[in-house]
């Protein structure tokens, strides 16, 4: 029996083969660490002075875009600021003067650099941000690919949004109203009480608040620019002395020119303009003045009050309209009844109508 069969036999277990043998993990040496950190102090001092450019770079960009943006939005500031204190007339005129509303003036000048801020700072930074990303050599092709679709995407979701904003800029920069006018802007009419550059805010004549669009207003009426007029028509018989009328109502009119607040008011004559039509039975008289925006419902009202006065006095009837057809009076039933007490005399003239008529009697 050789060796080796008796080792087995006895139980023992052969030696392991070398690939068997688990092996330690390599420590590296010094050798190996000086090799490393030579290799990234190379790689570093190939490299620094491209990052140092690029940093150099980022930074001046930075700061060009930093001063630009102050000194673009200061510039605006004093630009609005400008137009604040200049107070000019609409038309060269002194009355054109009295048109300037302090506050409208200020909101539209606020709205108006807002939006100009804005555009601005966008366009700067925008800009700076681009030049960043190109100084780190990245392919801005897709960026702005991506961009040019989101915001086709964008335009068509919210179109409206924009249609409002764009009409608000332009209305806002054509001063077609501000705060303080009155309009009619079709879908509503009233007071303008804020001027957006999305939404209107209107004071109707009852006291509500509308909030219109702009991009809804396809035409405006402004009622409080220039000069509004009033206009009353006086209808008197065809018979009527002309040059009567006419001399009470230039009365009325030199009385009221004179007297506050109606002289404030009234911005041109009281003016007799002559017949505006003659009908057979009756003449129009026309009668208007020039007053202040806004004010002609009021002057109206007095004016009417006033001829209504002075004709009265000068025995001048106003005609006019449909006159109401006559009542005819109403029939009183009970005048032919008579008292109970008539029907119980049997010869009274209602006993006798009431008693039964007695037949004849037939005849052979």
């Amino acid at each position: 029996m050789s060796l080796s069969a008796v080792l087995l036999a006895a139980g023992s277990s052969p030696s392991p083969s070398p690939s068997e043998t688990p092996t330690a993990p390599a420590v590296p040496s010094l050798q190996d660490a000086q090799e490393s950190a030579t290799d990234a102090a190379g790689w570093i001092e190939q490299n620094w002075s491209t990052w140092l450019a690029i940093g150099l770079r980022v930074l001046l960009i930075v700061v060009i875009a930093a001063v630009l943006r102050v000194a673009v939005r200061r510039a605006i500031t004093k630009l609005i600021d400008r137009m604040n204190r200049s107070v000019q007339a609409v038309d060269g005129t002194a009355l054109g003067g009295l048109l300037v509303n302090v506050e409208r003036r200020r909101q539209r000048s606020q709205a108006i650099g807002s939006v100009l801020r804005s555009v601005a700072s966008f366009l700067i930074l925008g800009t700076a941000a681009l030049m960043i990303l190109g100084t780190f050599e990245i392919n801005l092709a897709p960026l702005l690919a991506s961009a040019g679709v989101a915001g086709v995407a964008i335009g068509f979701g919210a179109r409206n949004l924009v249609t409002d904003f764009l009409s608000g800029v332009f209305m806002i920069l054509e001063d077609q109203y501000g705060v303080g006018d009155t309009i009619d802007a079709g879908v509503a009419s009233g007071e303008v009480i804020e001027v957006g550059l999305r939404v209107t805010k209107l004071r109707g004549d009852n006291g509500e608040i509308w909030y219109v669009r702009n991009g809804e207003v396809k035409r405006i009426g402004n009622l409080s620019q220039g000069w509004a007029t009033a206009g009353v028509d006086v209808t008197v018989r065809s018979g009527e002395d002309l040059d009567k009328v006419k001399r009470t109502l230039n009365e009325v009119a030199e009385k009221m020119s004179k007297e506050e607040p109606w002289n404030e008011l009234l911005w041109g004559p009281i003016e007799v303009l002559g017949l505006d039509s003659v009908l057979l039975d009756s003449m129009v008289v026309r009668v208007s003045a020039k007053t202040a925006p806004g004010k002609s419902l009021t002057v109206e009202r007095e004016l009417r009050w006033r001829i209504k006065h002075a004709f009265d006095a000068a025995d001048i009837p106003i005609v006019g309209g449909t006159a109401l057809p006559a009542e005819p009076e109403a029939e009183d039933r009970t005048a032919a009844l008579a008292p109970p007490s008539v029907h119980a005399n049997t010869e009274s003239p209602q006993a006798q109508a009431a008693t039964p008529l007695t037949p004849p009697s037939p005849t052979r």
